[in-house]
Formats: C-alpha cells, sequence, structure tokens
C-alpha cells in the first residue's frame, strides 16, 4: 500500500514544521565537506518560533563553518522517537557575525562552550530553509503499534498511514 503525500501550502508547512520542532532543541546539521562527503553533528537550535529560519551557535573555526563556506547547502533533521516524529529540512546557511542577535539567542547553557555572546570565537549559522519533509504519526508508537497488530491480525492495514508532507518554503 502506497502512502499519499499531503502538500500544503507555505504558511501550514511552516506551522507544522514549528509544531514539530517546538520540543526538539537538537537537530542532525549535515554539510557536505571539501571532499564530497556528508558530515552530521548534533547541534541545538537556537530561538523560539520557527518563520522559516534556524540559528545555530557554532565556533567560527570550525569544520562545519568551513563546509559551509565551501558549500552552503545544508540539512538539518530532527526526530522524536517517542511520538515517531520525524523531520529532514534543506535550506542554505550563511555565518552570521551580528552581535546582538547572539545576545538575544543567548542562553546560559552556552556557557559550556563559549564565555560569553561576545566571545570573539562565537558566530551564528543562519538556516534558511527552502523545503522539508515530515512524518508524523498521530498517537505517535502506542497508535503504530495498534494498528500493527490489527493489521496483521486481520489482514487489513486499516488506518496505519502516518502523516507525510512535503513543504515548499520557497
Amino acid at each position: 500500500m502506497e502512502r499519499s503525500t499531503t502538500h500544503p501550502s507555505r504558511d501550514e508547512g511552516v506551522q507544522k514544521i514549528a509544531e514539530l520542532i517546538k520540543d526538539l532543541r537538537i537537530a542532525m546539521f549535515v554539510t557536505i565537506d571539501e571532499r564530497g562527503i556528508p558530515n552530521s553533528r548534533p547541534m541545538a537550535t537556537q530561538g523560539e518560533d520557527f518563520q522559516g529560519v534556524l540559528w545555530f551557535f557554532s565556533d567560527r573555526h570550525s569544520p562545519k563553518v568551513r563546509d559551509v563556506m565551501n558549500n552552503p547547502q545544508v540539512n538539518v533533521v530532527y526526530m522524536k522517537s517517542a511520538d515517531e516524529s520525524y523531520l529532514s529540512l534543506v535550506g542554505t546557511a550563511e555565518i552570521s557575525n551580528d552581535r546582538e542577535r547572539m545576545r538575544e539567542l543567548w542562553s546560559p547553557w552556552m556557557k559550556s562552550w563559549f564565555d560569553s555572546a561576545e566571545d570573539p570565537d562565537l558566530c551564528l549559522l543562519r538556516v534558511s530553509v527552502s523545503e522539508g519533509e515530515y512524518w508524523d504519526t498521530p498517537g505517535g508508537k502506542v497508535a503504530s503499534l495498534f494498528s500493527l497488530v490489527k493489521g496483521a491480525l486481520t489482514g487489513d492495514p486499516g488506518d496505519m498511514e502516518s502523516n507525510h508532507g512535503h513543504v515548499r518554503l520557497r
């Protein structure tokens, strides 16, 4: 049985993406290095409301910053396995030295990596999201398990479908 994919409007898509990442602060941030090899690393998303842009703090001398300078196309992946929610965002990253924005986004737990928002090695990675794809199972694992068991017993997959959507933001 083939699953259908929805294509919500930009505004609906932004709302759905914001809903999915609301409780997910850590993402896998994927860049492409100079050899063309994808590199993934966990990074904390900064800021509260998603409106098409994601923010991440970074050390300006890190390999990921070098990767972004060479190839600004990135993939940002979120996952919440307990709810069976998955989100993959594609966009263009740029390095920002905006100290005012750093102060706005700064939180005390960032002191584990940087002295302050004034740290000269600190920069922001600003990702303008161009599109996203999500898979979201209403009811999470319990609903999925129930549907799987029901389907195995009856041979009818019923409502095993998850919400799958593809959103273009630009």
